[in-house]
């Protein structure tokens, strides 16, 4: 059966040429959805408009967007939102996965990290909320991180940017309720993407970018408030928040 474009589910994709969000994409396309995709380069997003319509989009659009320049989210939101009249779901999928020695040593990398780790993200949802709760239904997805549970010394600047957007959207989510908007926020673990590449990789710890998106999917669709992706991230980080202070201390995480 083909799908009408009028009826098809509206989806913008900010950051959408990262691991994670080309996987989603990909999934959305495959049920007939029409996409909006957001990011830095035209050429990547026409090249991935191209595969996506290949694989069922009713339609594909791409807005070139630099999420590091805060002053043009607003256009950036309302851009997307006008592309289909109105969405029924919206994921910002960017980030950046920085050095943790680096950024304790360079001000202008630190600023950059929690720049496009917090701020930036959460501006966004700011600024995508007002629409979803004038039309009083959709979805607001956020890739945020299991490691913004609890602060350790490996990576505790990126760490506090995805706790801050973990609370952000806490509060945004109990400021939407009531008008039925879903906030989910997602917490991936360790996924093999571009991001992670100069990382070991391998084992029981890792997922692939598609099993994330096959878990966000499903997320949406049973209208959840927060994911761990893979599950057992949620036991994992739930052993990591209850060490005690004293015996965490003198681990190495």
């Amino acid at each position: 059966m083909t799908v009408q474009a009028s009826q098809a589910m509206r989806v913008a994709i900010f950051g959408a040429t990262s691991g994670i969000a080309t996987s989603v994409a990909r999934r959305y396309a495959e049920l007939g959805a029409r996409l909006v995709l957001i990011g830095r380069s035209r050429e990547s997003l026409t090249a991935a408009a191209m595969d996506l319509t290949v694989r069922g989009a009713a339609e594909v659009e791409v807005q070139e967007a630099d999420f590091g320049n805060t002053g043009d989210l607003p256009r950036i939101a309302t851009s997307a939102w006008l592309r289909f009249d109105g969405l029924d779901l919206a994921l910002i999928a960017y980030g950046t996965l920085p050095d943790q020695q680096e950024v304790e040593a360079n001000f202008a990398k630190a600023d950059q990290a929690l720049l496009l780790n917090f701020v930036s993200p959460a501006l966004l949802c700011g600024e995508l909320a007002r629409h979803f709760e004038a039309s009083k239904a959709g979805t607001l997805a956020v890739i945020s991180s299991v490691a913004g549970d609890r602060g350790r010394k490996s990576n505790f600047v990126y760490g506090a940017a995805k706790g801050g957007l973990q609370r952000y959207l806490e509060g945004l989510r109990h400021r939407l309720f009531a008008v039925g908007v879903q906030v989910l926020d997602i917490r991936p673990g360790f996924v093999s993407t571009k991001m992670t590449a100069h990382l070991p990789q391998g084992g029981p710890l890792w997922a692939s970018p598609d099993q994330v998106a096959a878990d966000i999917v499903r997320a949406v669709e049973k209208r959840k408030e927060v994911l761990y992706t893979p599950w057992f991230w949620r036991w994992v980080m739930m052993g990591v928040r209850n060490v005690p202070g004293p015996l965490f201390h003198r681990t190495s995480l």
